[in-house]
Parts: C-alpha cells; sequence; structure tokens
C-alpha cells in the first residue's frame, strides 16, 4: 500500500503499519442490543469471542473470511472503539447448521497497543456491520486516544456535558466514574444552557446514576416528557444540556427518601414552574 504522508490518516495506514493489507482483515462493528451484547461489560469480555465466531449462513463474513478479524464497538454517533482482534483458524464444519456457522477463533495480539484507544468512524450504512479489502481501507481513523484514566472527581464535583457524558458511558478511561455511579442512588440536575431551564431528575433503579444517565447517553432525554420533545424538535438539543448530582443516596435508601429529596430540589429550583419538570 503506497503511504501518502499529507492523507488523512485511515485504518489503511494503521494496517500497513502492522504489516497487514486490507485483504488480510475483516473489521466487525458490534453494537450493543439484548438480543447479543446486551453491555458494555459483556461486550469487553470473554463473552464477545462466543458472540462473534457463531455467523449467520448468509451473512456478511462470506465463504472464506479473511485471517484477521478485528472488533469495535460503536459508541456515539457513527465512531467505533477498538476491543480486540481474533484470529480465524476456518469454520467448524461439524459444527455447522441449516441456520449458523461457527468459526475457530483465537485471541491475537494484532492491534494490541490500540486496544480501547484506536477509535474510526464508520460509514453511513450502519446497518452494513462488517467490512473487508478496499472498504475497510478507507474509514478514517478520529482518534487514538491516550490510554490514561481519568479520575473520579466525587459526587459533588461532576459537571460534565452531553458530549462529555457520552465518554463516561462508552469510554474505558471512565471507568472509574462508571464504578462510582453505579454504586449509588441519587438526585440529579440537567440545565439547558441554550434556555437556562432545569431539570430535576431521580435515579433509583438497580442501575442507580449509571444506568439513569446511560438512558440519556443513548437518546438525548431519557424518556422524560419535556426533554423528548426537545428532542423530536432539534435532534441537537441535548448537546447543550449539562448534568451534575445534587445529591446521593446508598443503595439500601429507602424510595420515600429518595422520592422526598427529589421533590424538594424541584420546589427549590422551581423546576416545574420555570423549567422542564412536569409533575
Amino acid at each position: 500500500m503506497d503511504i501518502d504522508p499529507s492523507a488523512e490518516l485511515k485504518l489503511g495506514h494503521i494496517l500497513h503499519a502492522a504489516g497487514l493489507t486490507p485483504e488480510d482483515a475483516m473489521v466487525i462493528r458490534h453494537t450493543l442490543n439484548p438480543g447479543g451484547l446486551a453491555t458494555r461489560e459483556v461486550a469487553m469480555s470473554a463473552q464477545l469471542l462466543a458472540f462473534t465466531r457463531e455467523q449467520g449462513i448468509n451473512n456478511k463474513v462470506g465463504k472464506e473470511p479473511p485471517k484477521i478479524w478485528l472488533n469495535f464497538l460503536a459508541s456515539s454517533g457513527r465512531r467505533a472503539r477498538f476491543i480486540t482482534a481474533f484470529e480465524n483458524h476456518g469454520e467448524v464444519l461439524e459444527e455447522r447448521t441449516d441456520r449458523v456457522r461457527f468459526f475457530d477463533l483465537k485471541s491475537s495480539e494484532v492491534f494490541s497497543a490500540m486496544k480501547n484507544r484506536l477509535v474510526i468512524e464508520w460509514t453511513g450504512d450502519t446497518v452494513n456491520w462488517a467490512k473487508t479489502g478496499p472498504a475497510i481501507a478507507s474509514l478514517p481513523v478520529v482518534e487514538i486516544a491516550d490510554p490514561r484514566t481519568e479520575p473520579f472527581p466525587g459526587f459533588d464535583s461532576v459537571l460534565i456535558s452531553y458530549m462529555e457524558l457520552q465518554a463516561v458511558i462508552s469510554d474505558d478511561r471512565y471507568q472509574q466514574w462508571r464504578t462510582a455511579l453505579s454504586s449509588v442512588k441519587g438526585i440529579y440536575l440537567i440545565a439547558d444552557t441554550r434556555t437556562g431551564k432545569l431539570y430535576v431528575g431521580k435515579a433509583d433503579g438497580a442501575q442507580r446514576l449509571l444506568g439513569r444517565w446511560t438512558e440519556y447517553a443513548r437518546n438525548g432525554h431519557g424518556g422524560n416528557i419535556a426533554l423528548r420533545e426537545l428532542t423530536g424538535a432539534d435532534a441537537e438539543h441535548p448537546q447543550s444540556f449539562q448534568f451534575s448530582i445534587l445529591r446521593v443516596f446508598s443503595p439500601s435508601a429507602p424510595m420515600e427518601q429518595v422520592d422526598a429529596a427529589e421533590a424538594h430540589f424541584k420546589k427549590a429550583l422551581l423546576s416545574r414552574q420555570a423549567g422542564h419538570n412536569r409533575n
């Protein structure tokens, strides 16, 4: 592959540096869904190999898929972050059924230094979850992240934008944040920096603050009526949201205590009369 030093960095350049050609590899863009890889933790675990080795008879991997399978996890927009590589040792014919094929995949050290750091931009056809050959060489590299971790600043100091929230939910650098947010129930505040309006919410479900904020990161509104209306009218509106934490509770705190705190902050911040709370 000829390398143009003035050109935008592409996945083909990274392949070349690793001694590979586009024909040597297949890129798979995994997404989180209940019927497959349900959570990011599952996608980052050994279950990824078991999930990936099972392929439909007529899917995108082709009759004789390449040797190296590069696994990426979809994040915000069309971005996808590299998880790990598998080496394909061929189909296990005795396991084939009339519906699925199984491949003998083994962990590979290809791109090992890029795990959780290399981010590419997928093409507009996000339904097409696997690419091979020249199609992967042209995928833009949008980030090779610093491997450092981001320390959690403490619940009283959390103040993040919507874009930062998406990183907290999906980026390995924020593992400390996810551990902390998953450990407590809480009352949180969303400030609409475009209008100045406030929304007070509570997180008292099984996944606590992390679970609640994950919903916002995925759809921008978290199921709230007023925020859903804003997002429906302008899909970019959530980019104006700013997230902070007003109060935290232990996982064993009674629901009545959390409800009372939520009601207090709604009154104190006038979020019903002048904000985005509807009740």
